[in-house]
C-alpha cells in the first residue's frame, strides 16, 4: 500500500510539473531564435563592457529577471558591477549617492527625488537596494524630464535658452549627432501615418535626447573593467538603436549586448531578420501576464 500511495505521489508531482511547463510565464532565446540557457547567457553577458536590459515598464517577468541577473552578475563581476536607469533622472544623482552611502533612510531620500516613477516600490526599489546591499554604484542616466519637454515644445534651438548648469544635464552630444532619419526616429513619424504632426521634429529630438543623454553618463560613468548593466525600455535599445547607436557615435569601441522584452504574440510575428537583430537575448512572456501598476 505505502509503495503504491508512493509510485502515485510520484506520478501527480511529474504531472504537476508537466502542466506548469505548458504554461510558462516566460521563455528565453537567442538571436538565432533557439531557446537559451540562462547560466550561458549570463557568462556570455558578462564579458561584455555594458549590458542593456529593455524592458516592458509594467511587465513583472522583465523586473524580477532584472533582480536575479543582478545577483548573477555581481557573482561573476564583484565591485565592478554597476547598475545604470532611464528611471532615475541625471539631476537627482547626488540623492540617491547619499543614499547608497546610508546617509539618511529612504523616506528621507524619496521626497527629494524629482519626477520619481509611480512604479517605483515595486519595481524599481529592489534594484536600488540591491546596489546599496552591495555597495554599488548605481547612475541616473535620463535627462530631466522639464528639458525633455522644453525640447518637445520648442525644438533644439531651446538648448540656448538653457544655463551652462542645466546644460550638463543634457547629453552634449545631441546636436552633434542628432539625425532624424536614423532607424528609432523615423519610425516614429511612420506609426503616425497620415497623421504627422508640425512638430514631429521637435518630438523626435526630444526622443532623441532621452537617448543621448542616457548614452553619454553611460560612457562617463564606465571605467576599464566594469561592467553597466543598464535598465530602459526596450525602445531606448531595440535593433542597437536609442542608446546603443548614441555610444556607437560618441565612443565606438565598447562591447555592448542587449536584451529586449516582448510577448508570445510580438515573437510569434517577428521575421527571422528581426528576431536576428532586434537583441542577443530575448525574454519571451505570456500574452496574458499580469501587469504591475504605473
Amino acid at each position: 500500500m505505502k509503495k503504491l500511495l508512493f509510485t502515485f505521489s510520484i506520478c501527480l508531482f511529474i504531472a504537476t510539473i508537466t502542466l506548469a511547463q505548458n504554461k510558462p510565464a516566460y521563455q528565453l532565446f537567442d538571436n538565432r531564435g533557439k531557446q537559451a540557457d540562462y547560466d550561458k547567457m549570463i557568462r556570455d553577458l558578462a564579458k561584455s563592457d555594458m549590458v542593456f536590459f529593455g524592458e516592458y515598464h509594467t511587465n513583472p517577468i522583465s523586473h524580477w529577471l532584472q533582480l536575479e541577473m543582478c545577483h548573477s552578475f555581481y557573482e561573476i563581476k564583484g565591485q565592478d558591477l554597476y547598475l545604470g536607469a532611464e528611471m532615475f533622472e541625471n539631476g537627482n544623482q547626488l540623492v540617491i549617492d547619499e543614499y547608497l552611502q546610508d546617509l539618511y533612510p529612504e523616506d528621507k531620500m524619496l521626497p527629494e527625488i524629482t519626477q520619481l516613477w509611480s512604479n517605483y516600490q515595486t519595481d524599481y526599489k529592489p534594484l536600488l537596494d540591491f546596489a546599496k546591499d552591495k555597495n554599488l554604484r548605481f547612475i541616473a542616466t535620463n535627462i530631466p524630464r522639464r528639458y525633455a519637454s522644453l525640447i518637445h515644445k520648442k525644438g533644439i534651438e531651446s538648448l540656448q535658452l538653457l544655463s551652462p548648469e542645466a546644460r550638463a544635464m543634457i547629453g552634449p552630444d545631441l546636436e552633434k549627432y542628432f539625425d532624424p532619419t536614423v532607424k528609432a526616429y523615423a519610425e516614429m513619424g511612420k506609426a503616425m501615418g497620415d497623421h504627422i504632426p508640425p512638430n514631429m521634429l521637435n518630438i523626435q529630438t526630444a526622443q532623441a535626447a532621452k537617448d543621448a543623454t542616457m548614452a553619454h553618463f553611460s560612457i562617463e560613468s564606465f571605467q576599464p573593467g566594469n561592467l553597466l548593466f543598464h535598465f530602459q525600455g526596450s525602445y531606448h535599445s531595440n535593433y542597437s538603436q536609442g542608446i546603443i547607436w548614441w555610444i556607437n557615435q560618441i565612443r565606438p569601441g565598447f562591447t555592448i549586448k542587449s536584451i529586449t522584452t516582448l510577448t508570445e504574440k510580438e515573437w510569434k510575428e517577428l521575421s527571422k531578420e528581426d528576431r536576428e537583430s532586434i537583441a542577443d537575448y530575448i525574454i519571451v512572456v505570456a500574452d496574458r501576464m499580469t501587469q504591475t501598476k504605473r
